[in-house]
């Protein structure tokens, strides 16, 4: 079974920075891209950023440009968050996500087009 899993959450002030990291668990598999996405208590799943392995300028929502920045190994599945300057409107168990194979129309900002998810890590920003 693949899994992903996420590490690096935490506590922390406005304005600190956090590193998020997303390892894969279990069996080996492929991909073609990985995302970070957040859900916030009583807030809908919102896309973050994401990658493809083929190329391309990375993808950022527009509330975290200039702060996040995505970077991954290709190689071993694995995808990185550096979040800086941390709002409190940051708060969220942030979820990392990969897409299997290159699909027709792939939205890298549509969850529904990732198939592998990991379960979570909490990011809480103090104001």
């Amino acid at each position: 079974q693949v899994q992903l899993v996420e590490s690096g959450g935490g506590l922390v002030q406005a304005g600190d920075s956090l590193r998020l990291s997303c390892a894969p668990s279990g069996r080996t598999f492929s991909t073609v891209a990985m995302g970070w996405f957040r859900q916030a208590p009583g807030k809908k799943r919102e896309f973050v950023s994401a990658l493809k392995w083929s190329g391309g300028a990375p993808l950022y929502a527009d509330s975290v440009k200039g702060r996040f920045a995505i970077s991954g190994d290709n190689g071993a599945n694995k995808v990185y968050l550096q979040m800086n300057s941390l709002k409190p409107e940051d708060t969220a168990v942030y979820r990392c996500a990969a897409i299997a194979y290159h699909a027709a129309g792939m939205e890298l900002t549509d969850a529904l087009d990732y198939d592998y998810w990991g379960q979570g890590t909490q990011v809480t920003v103090s104001s």
